[in-house]
């Protein structure tokens, strides 16, 4: 589960940086390497999903969807210096309950 969980933590980490490397190029005119390493780094977005156990592509991604909001709510607050406020907050808190429902509830 800790493995799973620092997958999720790393892809998303790729997925914002990534993204917002091209945004810094494409919105506030940084130099075309910020949106090559973007792009790069986005790439690796796409390749660390797969190293997930679980079998099915769908519901890995629903639920790297809910670990996604989380992240960008934090990377708002610490790089963005937008502080999040009481409904960020709540609905960081239901994507939370909603990814562990996803991965963890028992099937048969």
């Amino acid at each position: 589960m800790l493995f799973a969980i620092w997958l999720f933590f790393i892809a998303g980490l790729a997925e914002i940086g990534g993204g917002y490397l091209v945004w810094l190029w494409l919105r506030e005119d940084k130099p075309i390497w910020y949106g090559i390493l973007g792009g790069l780094i986005l790439v690796l977005y796409g390749i660390i999903p797969t190293l997930q156990s679980f079998p099915n592509f769908g519901r890995v991604y629903a639920a790297y969807g809910g670990v996604f909001v989380i992240l960008a709510v934090f990377w708002g607050w610490w790089v963005d210096r937008k502080t999040p406020d009481l409904y960020d907050w709540i609905g960081a808190l239901i994507c939370v309950i909603g990814v562990s429902v996803m991965l963890w509830a028992p099937r048969h």
